[in-house]
């Protein structure tokens, strides 16, 4: 396992930061936050993937692999630059609160955004150092940039629609097509290139920030990238595809704990055969760039590296699938070779989980995740989640963001699995206030303590476990549709008291 100390931290999303500008960003407030952490005792801080979302809005499903959500440029930070006006900023609607709503946030943003690119490139203009900035930014960045902002102008064109269905000359990246498109969309391609330069420039600040505190930040690798992204457009031969850039066969998992009948993700599964061809070179790149933005990467969906679950593109669930092995082993060998034996990765290996996907995880020095809701059943616990058992090469969650929170599971009969009966979630709420022998009325905490004090090298609780909130604040509820990855905190719900007991209990644990 790579080398850390006994710490803990909080799950957090970005675009769930406080704000006033429909949608957290990572400016003051994301240093505001880094500052809250601080007081509390807390090394780690963990987010979702930071990439451009799609639609759905879901971070597991963006439109790159390399690039930053330009959702969560700050406008407080453009403020600063000059880039936005006092005046400019005045005329931006109010928001929710509490949620957020993407449609909106992007239509508003989007038109702010523009402003700020096409002011950004007349001080270029005039600016020799501010130009050479944004060039080196372009040229050290190439190798993802280029092709990401020719997929973002060429998308805009076409309409929104998805890359296989635009013009097939430009689906296809033909020669005189793609040229073409270079000097029709140029001031567009520009303005993308733009908007990653602010986005990577606020990102550099926040990072030095938290290394001034001590906090190392997890981030989060889908292992699948979306059909309708720049990696699938540039690089279509790395994936499963037929000669129209549809799908052959698609990702998902077999039916398990969140669903009855599976969840068929949709992503295009890898060519690994051609991967293989080229040394896994894409794979080294993804994870190098995500390196470079964060200390630690969660790799979600572990088991795939071992066997995915591969499901015909024209099933409607993933119940019809089939497992099909993997060179998790080669991949890996691949990716200590360019950045050393001590790669700092975690594995999400929950699910459904084999001898070969453990013997995998071992053999390469990942830690595995332990979530301490997975402990209870409706008469039973299971032993590998119960607190006391976690390993020290491990990481502890009293839930991720695709549980409910503590409270909510709880209190509301809220089920991941339509299957159980009232009688069995009241049996598990029994087994529960049994283990924790508690009244249940601060479970969170009580879920919070247990967590803290195993002996999971790294502890982590989403931030909604730590303010004790029920299910209306759950980030997302797996193979369902719906209002998820919208939820949002203010300020006025962190108490000083919250954050002084979670301070208390890193203390009492020996996370500090």
């Amino acid at each position: 396992m790579f080398s850390i100390q006994r710490s803990s931290g909080i799950l957090l999303h970005p675009t769930s930061l406080p704000g006033r500008f429909g949608i957290g960003e990572i400016g003051p407030e994301a240093h505001l936050w880094l500052e809250s952490l601080h007081r509390m005792g807390q090394k780690l801080w963990q987010m979702l993937p930071l990439g451009p979302t799609g639609f759905g809005a879901s971070p597991y499903q963006s439109l790159s692999s390399f690039a930053g959500n330009p959702l969560m440029i700050s406008f407080d930070s453009l403020l600063n630059d000059g880039v936005l006006k006092p005046h400019d900023l005045s005329m931006v609607p109010s928001f929710p609160d509490h949620k957020v709503n993407f449609i909106a946030a992007q239509e508003v943003r989007s038109a702010f955004l523009r402003l700020a690119c096409q002011r950004f490139i007349m001080q270029c203009n005039s600016s020799p150092l501010l130009e050479r900035a944004f060039e080196a930014f372009c040229e050290r960045e190439a190798e993802w940039l280029d092709d990401y902002a020719m997929f973002i102008a060429i998308k805009a064109d076409q309409g929104g629609r998805s890359w296989n269905d635009w013009a097939p000359e430009l689906a296809m990246r033909q020669p005189e097509a793609m040229a073409d498109a270079m000097v029709r969309l140029s001031s567009e391609i520009e303005e993308v290139k733009v908007e990653q330069f602010f986005f990577f420039r606020q990102w550099q600040k926040l990072r030095a920030r938290a290394q001034e505190f001590g906090i190392q930040l997890i981030g989060d690798i889908p292992i699948f990238t979306a059909h309708d992204s720049a990696d699938v457009w540039a690089r279509p031969d790395l994936f499963e595809l037929d000669e129209r850039g549809n799908p052959i066969v698609v990702a998902g998992v077999p039916p398990d704990y969140f669903s009855a009948t599976g969840q068929r993700w949709g992503n295009p599964l890898y060519k690994w055969s051609a991967h293989e061809e080229e040394g896994f070179a894409w794979w080294k790149s993804r994870l190098r760039k995500t390196l470079e933005m964060v200390d630690i990467v969660r790799i979600d969906h572990f088991r795939g590296f071992a066997a995915y679950w591969e499901i015909p593109a024209n099933e409607p669930t993933a119940v019809n699938g089939r497992w099909v092995g993997a060179p998790g082993d080669a991949l890996f060998e691949a990716l200590k070779g360019e950045m050393g034996d001590q790669v700092p990765v975690i594995a999400e290996d929950l699910g459904i989980i084999t001898p070969d996907v453990t013997e995998l995880r071992l053999r390469h020095g990942f830690p595995g995740m332990k979530v301490m809701q997975f402990a209870f059943g409706a008469d039973s616990l299971s032993e590998d989640y119960i607190p006391e058992n976690y390993p020290d090469e491990s990481v502890g969650y009293t839930g991720t963001h695709d549980n409910d929170t503590v409270q909510g599971l709880f209190h509301s009969g809220v089920s991941d699995d339509s299957t159980r009966t009232a009688e069995m979630i009241e049996a598990e709420r029994r087994t529960i206030l049994g283990y924790t022998k508690t009244d249940g009325s601060q479970l969170h905490w009580d879920f919070i303590k247990a967590v803290w004090k195993s002996q999971s090298r790294m502890a982590i609780a989403p931030l909604q476990d730590l303010m004790g909130l029920g299910s209306e604040s759950r980030m997302n509820t797996p193979g369902k549709m719906g209002d998820f990855w919208s939820w949002r905190f203010t300020w006025d719900q962190l108490t000083e008291e919250m954050e002084a007991t979670m301070l208390a209990i890193t203390r009492e644990t020996g996370r500090c």
